[in-house]
């Protein structure tokens, strides 16, 4: 999601009150809709949108945020402002006759194709203009065909991709008088459990929590090697599920742990990649996972409950395998922890922000006693609430209570609470837009066929072999990650290669879905794009695309543990006990192996046999065969041991201290 908590310079302040309302307004309807008075879904997403592309259009003047919009900027966004009223309340208010119509009225199409102009201009605006561009190429591949209103496209097709054609009346119609196009299930699940989450983020992050979980992970591991960069693995495991977006992550946490990193040894470039690597790994950590628990369930059909038990065990193993890589780094480099003196004390921390815990235990205990992810949210905002007021109550009352004190806390606790519902209005806004023109994508794919004919493409390609095809939809998420959120990009690599995964490869739905949201995060850490590492370079100060391959070195989890999905299924999809706990070892052991590989070192440093060893090892873990798993378990266990019993007797002849050691056995 993009960050949009900096306040507009250029905007006059009657715009900013305004912003400010509209903002508010859109939080109220969403907590109504979510815990009073639940909506259909053909109330609930075009008001939504409709208050989305209001916002937008005031956020993002159409010259760009840092120019005033002038006579002719009014102009044009005034009329987009009113033509997103009408996209919004068109659809409610005309419910009964859409509903009983067999062809759509003239002024339907209209509005059709009005709200598919400024939903586009609106992605061009939040999410970037490849949003913009990849929407209206599928507009423009439904329009190819003999019978479509663009006909001499058919002739730039491969046959394959070839198809009838639509007219524009038809496909205006599929994009907005339906749940096939705009106002499908990406809309959907932004209109609802995403805003609810996004909401309770804000909450939390106006209350404070954010830098009590920063503070809670210096305490625990600031005292370690290289105490700061694990630090900042922890909280951002924490702060990323409830942010939302890598970026996010990386510019909150990273302002605290990138400088500390670098005051103890790492360099700089280190420093902004192992942040972005940390950031990056809260996306597919539970219980919120960004956006893609809720599509995911929408998707599948699989209880949103069941997807955060099934994500638990990945996202530890991703964030272990990040944690280890800087444990080894600090240890390589002879660092140590930060002194008791610079870090946070763990019972004072506890003490000031114990409250923080109770919403997302609340959170998880809804959860699982099966409550819809909507209440859950609504709940969890009303607890956060409740906590940080009785909090505040108790420290009013142990200063000594006065009336006018009682006053000012009121008014704090309206102000801190109207911020938190502007906030999250605001940082749903590039999601919204995002899932937006992602329906028009459905709705096209829906129309045309074309997944079916994608699926075919990637098995011609592939040639059936699922390791290559896995390959490919890895490089197509990268390619799509470079002009598409993450949320976007899962959004329209699962519909293309979806049908391919499952249908043809045989992987299990549930786990296709997992590796397609997996390995959609990558353009947060892999060059050419890394925007998350290119976030931590602008904090710590170093070259962005050398950052970037650090980022892209400590996220190596996100490349390995979908394929442990997909040959290993035990660990997603459960089975008989030892299978479960064979596949969870081995999956912890290729990590620790592939970490000593490509670090050199573990317990000591590695000898380039050993190394080259490793790697034939990890790859038979991967492989669908019990037998070959155990050849690959057997070799990596004896080379880790020799490693370790090697550095044992190193550090015995050297009285106790490995730093006598050097590289020049590499």
């Amino acid at each position: 999601m993009t960050d949009m908590t900096t306040p507009e310079r250029t905007q006059p302040l009657p715009v900013l009150r305004v912003i400010t309302i509209i903002g508010i307004a859109l939080s109220l309807f969403q907590l109504y809709a979510a815990g009073v008075q639940p909506l259909g879904l053909f109330f609930q997403r075009p008001i939504h949108l409709g208050f989305v592309l209001v916002l937008c259009f005031l956020i993002y003047p159409v010259f760009g945020r840092d120019k005033a919009r002038g006579a002719l900027g009014w102009a044009i966004d005034g009329g987009l402002i009113a033509a997103s009223i009408l996209a919004g309340a068109w659809v409610p208010s005309n419910i009964d006759i859409i509903a009983n119509q067999v062809f759509p009225r003239d002024i339907d199409v209209w509005v059709g194709i009005v709200t598919i102009i400024i939903v586009l201009e609106a992605a061009r605006r939040a999410v970037g203009l490849g949003m913009t561009l990849i929407g209206a190429f599928f507009i423009a591949y439904a329009f190819a065909g003999s019978r479509g209103e663009l006909p001499f496209l058919a002739d730039w097709m491969p046959g394959i991709l070839n198809h009838r054609g639509y007219s524009l009346e038809r496909v205006a119609s599929q994009m907005t008088l339906g749940a096939e196009g705009i106002f499908g299930i990406p809309l959907g699940v932004a209109a609802t459990f995403v805003f609810i989450f996004v909401l309770f983020g804000a909450f939390l992050e106006v209350t404070g929590a954010g830098k009590f979980f920063i503070d809670l992970a210096y305490a625990a591991a600031g005292k370690q090697r290289g105490g700061p960069a694990k630090a900042a693995v922890i909280a951002s495991a924490g702060m990323g599920s409830i942010s939302g977006s890598a970026i996010a992550n990386v510019v909150t946490t990273g302002a605290f742990t990138i400088p500390l990193m670098k005051k103890l040894g790492y360099r700089p470039a280190q420093a902004g990649g192992i942040e972005a690597a940390a950031s990056t790994g809260g996306q597919i950590m539970p219980p919120l996972m960004g956006a893609g628990a809720f599509l995911m369930s929408e998707f599948t059909r699989v209880p949103y409950v069941d997807i955060v038990l099934v994500s638990i065990f990945p996202a530890i193993l991703y964030f272990g395998t990040v944690y280890l890589l800087v444990h080894i780094a600090a240890v390589k480099q002879g660092m140590k922890g930060l002194s008791a003196t610079e870090l946070p004390r763990l019972r004072a921390v506890m003490a000031e922000g114990w409250h923080f815990l109770l919403p997302l235990v609340a959170l998880v205990a809804l959860l699982v006693a099966g409550y819809s992810p909507m209440r859950v949210g609504f709940y969890a905002i009303l607890s956060i609430l409740a906590a940080a007021a009785a909090r505040a109550l108790w420290s009013f009352v142990a200063a000594g209570p006065t009336f006018a004190g009682f006053i000012a806390l009121c008014q704090r606790g309206f102000a801190i609470t109207l911020n938190a519902l502007e906030l999250g209005a605001r940082n749903a806004v590039a999601v919204s837009v995002a899932c937006a023109v992602a329906g028009i994508i459905v709705g096209v794919v829906g129309l045309t066929g074309l997944g079916l004919k994608f699926s075919a493409m990637m098995i011609a390609f592939s040639g059936g072999n699922i390791v290559l095809a896995l390959i490919l939809v890895l490089l197509a998420s990268l390619i799509l990650g470079m002009g598409l959120p993450v949320t976007a990009a899962y959004i329209v690599l699962i519909i293309l290669v979806g049908p391919a995964l499952t249908e043809q490869f045989g992987v299990p739905v549930l786990i296709a879905h997992l590796v397609v949201f997996w390995y959609s995060q990558d353009s947060n850490v892999t060059p050419p794009v890394a925007l998350a590492g290119f976030a931590g370079a602008a904090i710590a100060g170093s070259r962005p695309m050398e950052t970037s391959i650090q980022a892209w070195k400590y996220a190596k989890g996100l490349y390995l543990i979908p394929l442990f999905m997909v040959f290993n299924e035990e660990i997603i999809l459960g089975g008989p006990l030892p299978m479960v706990i064979w596949s969870g070892a081995i999956a912890i052991l290729g990590l620790v192996a592939f970490a000593a590989a490509l670090e050199g070192y573990l317990f000591g440093p590695m000898r380039v046999w050993m190394r080259v060893l490793l790697v034939p090892g990890v790859i038979a873990l991967f492989w669908p065969d019990f037998t070959v798993e155990v050849v690959g378990a057997v070799l990596i266990g004896v080379l880790l041991v020799m490693n370790w019993a090697r550095t044992r007797k190193d550090k015995a002849q050297v009285g106790g201290s490995p730093k006598g050691q050097t590289f020049a056995e590499f």
